[in-house]
């Protein structure tokens, strides 16, 4: 219960900064767990290198000069994001990850992409 009111009382963006930091951190845990294959290997680099890129270009935009900066770092993050989900369906279809194994994943990014487009919309908006 004490977790849950540290998480509330926390800033959101702060809560972002942890989010997309623990995507990575299940990203890197879902490509140690594949198998040594070429091909499990070859799609394990392209997501692990997409799906870190997130809380990274998320960290950029938080230190943006301009709201221009901003909505750039975060659409770069969103990129990243969507070639993750790419991956990660590449990685399912082939069967080298369970769907089971993946579900978890999937719906943080679906997640994240859903906030960082409504920031994204309310930067627009604003200027």
């Amino acid at each position: 219960m004490n977790d849950e009111r540290n998480t509330k009382d926390r800033p959101p963006a702060q809560d972002l900064v942890e989010r997309t930091k623990n995507f990575a951190l299940s990203v890197i845990g879902l490509y140690s767990g594949l198998p040594g294959t070429t091909l499990a290997q070859v799609m394990g680099r392209q997501i692990l290198r997409a799906g870190t890129s997130v809380g990274a270009q998320y960290r950029e935009a938080r230190r943006a000069k301009s709201d221009a900066d901003f909505i750039s770092e975060i659409e770069g993050a969103l990129q990243e994001l969507e070639e993750t989900a790419y991956w990660l369906e590449l990685l399912e279809d082939s069967r080298i990850v369970a769907a089971s194994d993946a579900t978890t994943l999937r719906t943080e990014a679906n997640e994240l992409t859903s906030i960082l487009v409504a920031s994204v919309r309310t930067v627009k908006r604003r200027r």
